[in-house]
């Protein structure tokens, strides 16, 4: 089995999960007492947040980069950053490490193709629906066509994900604006919507919409046990 190297703490609330399901993912093909061989960098969100806030790229790329580098020194065979909007830093990343960087809208686009899915919608932070690094993904390399929500919609996924759901907090009136967005991009003829935000799954899930949702944070922890055991 390889080590897997996780990226997290942005924030911890999801990282929880893909911690959860990697395990869950290697005992289900294995069997018995086994559990994935993990290391973990956990960031302090309040340092990454507030350095995005203020368009700081280059430090946030820093950071990132000696996190990562420490995961491989520590013996991780791959990295996996718990996070769809911090992917942004996937190219940088990657430029300096060895080991492979298996990247969340890689996994979540072969998925989408595996189910014949050829128009998607996409939920996530601000940073994910309007800068192209993850759109741009999709559509020129996996040619899928992206559908995003409108600008006042856009604020409230994003506000939601930063102000309740990196704290912990789930609000029924939050997911019933979830719900309503998703129906829009349904009705913009979305086959399906990505909740391209890692923390976006605790509150939405499969039987919260008759739209198809594709859960990012399981998609990606499936790709890293997938790796892990081959």
């Amino acid at each position: 089995m390889k080590t897997i190297g996780l990226l997290g703490g942005m924030s911890w609330e999801s990282t929880v999960s893909y911690y959860q399901a990697i395990n869950e993912g290697v005992k289900a093909q294995l069997g018995g007492l086994h559990s994935a061989k993990i290391c973990l960098h956990s960031v302090d969100f309040a340092e990454i947040a507030a350095l995005q806030q203020s368009d700081n790229w280059a430090a946030l790329a820093q950071i990132l980069t000696t996190a990562a580098q420490s995961l491989e020194q520590a013996g991780a065979d791959c990295l996996v950053i718990c996070t769809n909007t911090m992917h942004k830093l996937a190219p940088q990343l990657q430029s300096q490490l060895s080991v492979p960087l298996l990247h969340i809208a890689d996994a979540t686009a072969q998925q989408l193709i595996a189910d014949g899915i050829t128009r998607v919608g996409l939920l996530g932070t601000r940073y994910t629906m309007e800068q192209d690094f993850y759109t741009s993904r999709l559509i020129q390399e996996f040619g899928l066509e992206v559908v995003l929500p409108s600008s006042a919609q856009r604020t409230l996924v994003h506000n939601i994900i930063y102000n309740e759901l990196c704290l912990g907090q789930i609000h029924d009136t939050s997911r019933r604006v979830y719900q309503d967005i998703i129906d829009a991009l349904a009705q913009q003829g979305a086959q399906a919507v990505i909740l391209g935000c890692t923390e976006i799954a605790l509150l939405i899930s499969t039987s919260d919409t008759d739209v198809p949702v594709y859960d990012t944070t399981a998609i990606h922890a499936q790709a890293a046990v997938n790796f892990a055991l081959a």
